[in-house]
């Protein structure tokens, strides 16, 4: 098996027998990225001179007898987490030549646990999109079919994993973010719980529903990122102050008697055919597994896209206000006073996307509004988290299909924004209410891949992973791959 073929447990213990040296591993990852990222557009930065270097740090703390499950292995950062003295763009012109003066918080945790950094993956611009389209680099392609896009705001990651330019990723969810791309490029992509991983340093899009979270290709390898990543930040007021779970120590445990709930409003209108399949076909490999099937309700989601819709461009609205060309970021040439400044570097450094959910967001808080937008928007949100946990009384994890359908061509939505926002209507109530989610590959649905959305009580996320990983064990979904890569 090829050295990007493997997974963390087994690159772990090649690198610690001393089969394989980090520096080889990172040098093979950096060829594989310059001979296939042209005609994926994954990457932002490659950052070369900085990997060789973290390669030979952990190659000495290998040999030292001082690494951990993650020692030595290359990974990428999703471009919206500021690097120390890299580019973080955020996918956007209006940080184009931003250079970040310090690592954050998930970035320094993974750097800590020894991982490579290979670079900084595209991304819709400040996070905003459902297909990397939006990207002030240009789209992202889906190695699947690279006439279709990878989904968004995390594409860049989830196609570089999928086609095996890197081990694993960081991503970042607000709405869908992790998981939706997941499910489009075939891997496996958790959201955690809100507050379980470090905002400090993770570019604001809407503060109260963004989640960091790692992609890689498998539960169990996801389960080590998360381990490196998790727990509390005292710079990070939404922080949660509880301690970390063994998340790959459970991953032996049975799922037998494990109570699974299928939402009934999940699996109707607007579920594409093949996908609802897939999914079906997923679940009875969990009751063969031993898993119990329960049928639930979650009455409200269905208002989740626009309560989302107003929440998210409103948090938006106000994270983004600082980029007025003052005091970082895009600077308009020769403003003719301080009007013209701010009008024109806003209109420059923005893309189309993010100028309206700026605008949706700047009408929903405006006085004669507020109450009639924003206060409904939250009393929404409230009644979908109460649909949740009375769920949860009824079963353990919750599943369902990702995406309402497979990858789609680049340009086919692009001029319905409305459309775009409905690829997120499965993935948006777990943001809302806060709960960890994660997609896993189910079986393709003619030749593109579909997404098992697994949905956990707070800070469960042991128990998703294991769930996980125990159909993993069982299926081969996971192990498939894109021709040509």
């Amino acid at each position: 098996m090829e050295l990007h073929e493997q997974s963390i447990a087994q690159l772990s213990r090649r690198l610690g027998a001393g089969e394989v040296s980090s520096t080889e591993l990172t040098t093979h990852m950096l060829e594989r990225i310059r001979a296939h990222d042209a005609a994926l557009n994954c990457f932002i930065t490659v950052t070369e001179e900085t990997a060789l270097a973290q390669a030979k740090t952990a190659d000495e703390r290998i040999a030292a007898g001082q690494a951990g499950p993650l020692t030595g292995v290359p990974i990428a950062h999703k471009d919206i987490f500021c690097t120390l003295d890299v580019r973080t763009s955020c996918g956007s012109r209006m940080l184009e030549n931003f250079m970040s003066p310090y690592d954050a918080t998930v970035v320094g945790k993974l750097q800590q646990a020894g991982t490579v950094m290979l670079g900084k993956t595209n991304m819709d611009e400040f996070a905003m999109g459902s297909s990397n389209e939006t990207s002030y680099f240009g789209p992202v392609r889906n190695p699947w079919d690279t006439g279709t896009v990878p989904g968004g705001s995390s594409g860049g990651s989830a196609a570089a994993v999928a086609a095996r330019l890197c081990v694993a990723a960081t991503g970042t969810d607000t709405g869908g973010s992790i998981r939706q791309p997941a499910a489009l490029t075939g891997i496996t992509g958790l959201k955690p719980t809100y507050g379980r991983c470090s905002r400090w340093g993770m570019v604001a899009f809407a503060s109260s529903l963004d989640q960091a979270g790692p992609m890689a290709r498998s539960a169990e390898d996801v389960a080590f990122m998360l381990a490196g990543i998790a727990g509390f930040d005292e710079r990070d007021s939404t922080s949660a102050q509880r301690p970390v779970d063994d998340y790959a120590g459970a991953l032996g445990n049975d799922i037998r008697g494990v109570r699974i709930g299928v939402v009934r409003e999940f699996m109707g209108d607007g579920l594409d055919a093949g996908v609802g399949a897939s999914v079906l076909a997923a679940v009875e490999e969990l009751k063969r597994l031993g898993a119990e099937m329960v049928e639930i309700s979650l009455p409200n989601a269905g208002l989740s896209v626009p309560a989302y819709y107003v929440v998210a461009p409103a948090e938006c609205s106000s994270n983004l206000a600082r980029f007025d060309g003052v005091r970082y970021g895009h600077r308009c040439e020769d403003p003719k006073d301080l009007e013209d400044l701010y009008k024109r570097s806003r209109s420059e450094g923005f893309g189309a996307e993010v100028k309206r959910r700026i605008m949706i967001g700047t009408y929903a808080l405006s006085a004669g509004y507020y109450d009639a937008y924003y206060l409904k928007a939250q009393k929404v949100r409230q009644l979908i988290a109460d649909d949740f946990r009375q769920a949860f009384e009824k079963c353990d994890v919750i599943v369902g299909p990702t995406a309402p359908g497979t990858a789609f061509r680049l340009g086919e939505k692009a001029d319905d924004p409305v459309s775009m926002y409905l690829q997120d209507i499965y993935t948006i109530a777990v943001n809302l209410a806060g709960l960890p989610g994660m997609s896993i590959p189910a079986p393709a649905s003619d030749g593109m891949p579909v997404g098992l959305q697994l949905i956990g009580s707070y800070f469960d996320e042991a128990r998703l992973l294991n769930v996980a990983h125990q159909l993993q064990l069982a299926t081969d979904w996971h192990r498939q791959r894109p021709a040509g890569f």
